[in-house]
């Protein structure tokens, strides 16, 4: 898939949706001097009050071929952002004009009787297994196009990922964020009784669509990962009676198992920013450390060297250094150490104990498991372990991921009783809602941005 014209610089969002600025509680992180230079950067540190009013008319249909996509495309691209919290779509019942040419003008008054304050209008043709996609993003208050078009070429098969990539651009060019929806999440699908569950690996589009199944479902598997590059992840097997870490190759699905030692355990493994390595936990003689391990040359380093259990380990987004999980001060603490060993700092001083931590892609927040009370919560705290929030509370709530924006982090559910499932929910705490999977879902884990 290819991109034939260059991103335009996102619009300021102070001239373009003023509307918008009162529906939003809006960090401004640039200066006046920086905003006459430059569109605004804008930090979202709160929910929406009133989401966004937005109008996605299917995609017009360049030649006959493309008639079958337009009116998909269009309804991937208004659920990605209506997923979001954040926008509102206008249904085309209620749509006074109507989009039969991509090039023709935009009657902005029509868009304006009914309240949309955005417009996204498309086109589509297709030749033979190849598509084109074309978009544009109209600011219908300030009545001016927010922009260039962008076209995206691919497989007709790749319809769905020009639809994400589409939403993209548009989420972008409204908040001034990175997109989402061009991503996968990889899981733990689980089917049968609940006393002889079967758990298989899975991968799908960020919206729960195109499931593919991994693995046979013939051993338990759990906590699989994304690479930086998306192309591999690294997951625990039981399949040999005792956890052991594998490597997999998912265009392919060939596998191998890697840092293994005679007589230990391994599990909980995580690539470092560069791919290049992973850190994971390996017990041994009642105790469980750290390690990390060339994936390369199988050089190991170990980290920790206590007696007590450190896991759940992740990297800092520049791979300086590590944040774990603990029980070395009596109960499950998290704790930020040099990515090459060295002291550890414990960072979690509230009440409960805490576990599974995940450093944000920003670098600025750590997402956690916490129990206190018999209940679950996923929770974000400062990297000094300042300002903790907690999101969620739930029966069992647990295993946070981030949305390789920063902003969203999806986690599994349980209810008692019930069947795990996958949700999202904002960092604000905000739009809490439940991934469709085929079945009980657990173990999520994002990916980045699709190339």
């Amino acid at each position: 898939m290819s991109i034939t014209a260059p991103p335009a610089p996102r619009w300021p969002l102070w001239a373009a949706f003023s509307s918008v600025l009162a529906a939003l509680a809006l960090l401004l992180t640039a200066t006046a001097a920086q905003a006459q230079s430059g569109p605004l950067r804008i930090e979202i540190t709160e929910g929406v009050i009133e989401p966004m009013p937005f109008a996605v008319p299917a995609f017009v249909a360049e030649n006959s071929a493309g008639q079958q996509y337009s009116d998909q495309l269009s309804r991937v691209v208004a659920a990605n952002l209506s997923n979001t919290g954040l926008f509102r779509e206008i249904p085309a019942s209620a749509h006074i004009a109507r989009i039969t040419s991509f090039d023709a003008p935009v009657q902005y008054s029509d868009w304006r009787a009914i309240n949309a304050q955005a417009l996204v209008t498309g086109a589509v043709s297709v030749q033979g297994n190849r598509m084109s996609v074309k978009f544009r993003l109209f600011d219908i208050v300030s009545g001016r196009q927010m922009g260039d078009g962008l076209q995206f070429q691919g497989s007709t098969d790749a319809w769905r990922r020009m639809a994400h990539k589409v939403s993209d651009a548009v989420y972008s060019r409204i908040t001034g964020e990175g997109g989402y929806f061009d991503t996968r999440v990889v899981f733990v699908a689980e089917s049968g009784p609940r006393e002889n569950r079967t758990k298989r690996l899975a991968v799908m589009d960020q919206d729960g669509a195109n499931v593919e199944f991994l693995s046979d479902g013939r051993a338990l598997v759990i906590a699989p990962r994304f690479s930086p590059t998306g192309d591999r992840i690294l997951y625990t097997s039981y399949e040999t009676g005792s956890p052991r870490i594998y490597l997999m190759d998912l265009a392919t699905t060939r596998r191998q198992v890697v840092g293994d030692q005679p007589g230990t355990m391994t599990f909980a493994p995580r690539f470092s920013p560069d791919g290049g390595s992973m850190i994971y936990s390996l017990s041994v003689g009642g105790t469980t450390d750290l390690y990390r391990l060339n994936l390369s040359n199988g050089q190991r380093l170990q980290l920790t060297n206590a007696p007590s259990i450190a896991t759940a380990p992740s990297f800092s987004p520049d791979g300086s250094r590590v944040v774990f999980e603990s029980d070395r001060s009596g109960t499950s603490q998290l704790y930020i150490m040099p990515a090459n060993g060295g002291e550890a700092r414990r960072i979690s001083h509230g009440q409960g104990r805490y576990g599974t931590p995940v450093w944000s892609p920003r670098g600025d927040l750590i997402a956690f498991t916490k129990s206190h009370q018999g209940r679950f919560h996923i929770g974000v705290m400062r990297t000094d372990g300042s300002e903790e929030r907690l999101l969620t509370a739930s029966f069992l709530d647990e295993g946070p991921t981030w949305a390789p924006n920063g902003r969203v982090i999806m986690f599994t559910r349980e209810t008692a009783g019930g069947d795990p499932a996958l949700y999202s929910v904002d960092i604000s705490g905000r739009n809490l809602r439940r991934i469709p999977t085929p079945g009980p879902a657990s173990d999520p884990a994002w990916s980045p941005l699709r190339p």
